[in-house]
């Protein structure tokens, strides 16, 4: 174990903030058992899946050009299919990030007239411009789309007598999103989302119901389209790329919407049967499955993060005995300086570009500055270690990912050893220790 310690002193972890991560593992070993058996169940579901679905090496070639008769790229989407218990899936390079996909999947089942509602309070920022919450060229809202949301009550439940009032005879979409986004709401586990979809039906059975699953694939051993969801949707640089998957998105659902989504993404007449794979097959097939061990690992450091900050003081949420539904870890600090500095503590702990020092930005998509960290093998990849947060009160930082434990480890005992010697820890901290 003396070894191990020289080995985090040479990242500038001290012996004293080596020593306190240590101590709050020992806690975590029947939190952590439980994740592997989830993990081994998930990855079992997978083999499954691809052994079903007649993998072979011929899978991995891939094609150009147009990608007529690609075999690898059809089979993947029927394994896909079989992994979400759907009729059918949509799994492309050509959807560039998990925006993409949600805006693809609103748009192709939403006609002018019909109504969006989000019955769990504001979307993610970015989907704010596709909606038309805030103005922007193509937004649904250009289309005639309207829009309504009802906000979850004070304790984090449904408001489902508001929902109820808001669902019309227009209402043709209800957006559930799994993950907390930048918002310290509770992730939705799949048997709320489940409940909540029952009593949407029950109003409305022709509504179709959308989960944006990202972040969340993986956690459980159902996903929202074994509860009733008719289509979800992600990123293949989240969980299930498993941090191989270059780029990506999927939905998978109903036929009848995926069908929509693929003559959206291609063109009227032409629909799922172009798009070349160019290449890519063999890391979205091995990405997808080593997704549930990568999964669990990142879900762990998340864990992790959350006991260490929650018992030196800090807002967290969860907190760190809360059961699980995403990857994502939110820390509040209350000060533009802590949110700086665990982000800047992340890429130190980076295996690519460990020496960049990431600094608050006007990023594409958000109403205020954000900062992001992630030394990533694949550019922006949040199922690699990362954090980001926006420059706004309460000034929380969201922790994700981390392709290994070891990794998530190290990353935010880097946070941690940062805000020490920036001195936003006090030396309260060391007082934790005894």
């Amino acid at each position: 174990m003396t070894d191990l310690k020289k080995q985090y002193e040479l990242f500038g972890i001290s012996p004293e903030v080596y020593t306190f991560g240590e101590q709050i593992l020992v806690s975590l070993q029947e939190r952590f058992r439980q994740i592997d058996e989830t993990a081994e169940y998930n990855q079992l579901k997978v083999i499954f899946a691809m052994q079903e679905c007649s993998v072979s090496e011929a899978c991995l070639l891939g094609t150009t050009g147009y990608g007529y008769n690609d075999l690898g790229r059809d089979t993947l989407e029927s394994v896909y299919a079989d992994v979400f218990h759907t009729e059918d899936a949509l799994v492309r390079p050509q959807i560039t990030c998990g925006t993409h996909a949600l805006a693809l999947a609103l748009m192709s089942n939403l006609r002018p007239g019909d109504e969006l509602l989000s019955p769990v309070g504001k979307p993610y920022d970015t989907l704010e411009e596709v909606i038309g919450i805030r103005p922007s060229k193509g937004s649904l809202k250009e289309y005639g789309i309207s829009y309504s949301q009802v906000d979850l009550l004070e304790d984090g439940s449904f408001d489902y007598e508001g929902i109820r009032a808001a669902i019309h005879d227009n209402t043709r979409l209800v957006t559930i999103q799994r993950s907390k986004g930048y918002q310290t709401r509770p992730t939705l586990s799949v048997e709320k989302i489940g409940e909540l979809i029952r009593f949407i039906k029950e109003i409305k059975p022709d509504v179709i119901c959308m989960v944006d699953n990202c972040y969340g694939e993986f956690v459980e051993t159902i996903e929202p389209t074994d509860v009733g969801a008719d289509m979800v949707v992600g990123s293949l640089i989240k969980n299930p790329g498993g941090g191989l998957a270059p780029i990506g998105g999927y939905i998978a659902g109903k036929r009848e919407c995926v069908e929509n989504a693929a003559y959206r993404l291609t063109s009227p007449g032409l629909g799922k049967e172009v798009g070349a794979s160019l290449g890519l097959l063999p890391s979205f097939y091995q990405g997808l499955f080593l997704a549930p061990t990568v999964t669990a690992n990142a879900l762990k450091g998340a864990i992790f993060a959350a006991n260490i900050y929650e018992k030196i003081g800090f807002p967290v949420f969860p907190d760190g005995a809360q059961e699980r539904h995403d990857i994502i870890q939110a820390v509040t600090f209350g000060s533009p300086e802590g949110v700086i500095a665990f982000c800047r503590g992340i890429q130190a702990a980076a295996s690519v570009d460990s020496f960049v020092t990431p600094e608050p930005w006007d990023m594409p998509g958000y109403d205020s500055q954000v900062i992001m960290a992630a030394g990533a093998f694949v550019s922006g990849s949040s199922i690699e270690l990362s954090a980001d947060g926006p420059i706004k009160p309460p000034y929380t930082v969201y922790f994700q990912g981390g392709l290994t434990f070891p990794h998530a480890k190290l990353g935010i005992l880097k946070t941690l050893q940062n805000l020490l010697d920036a001195g936003i820890i006090s030396d309260d901290f060391r007082r934790t220790q005894t």
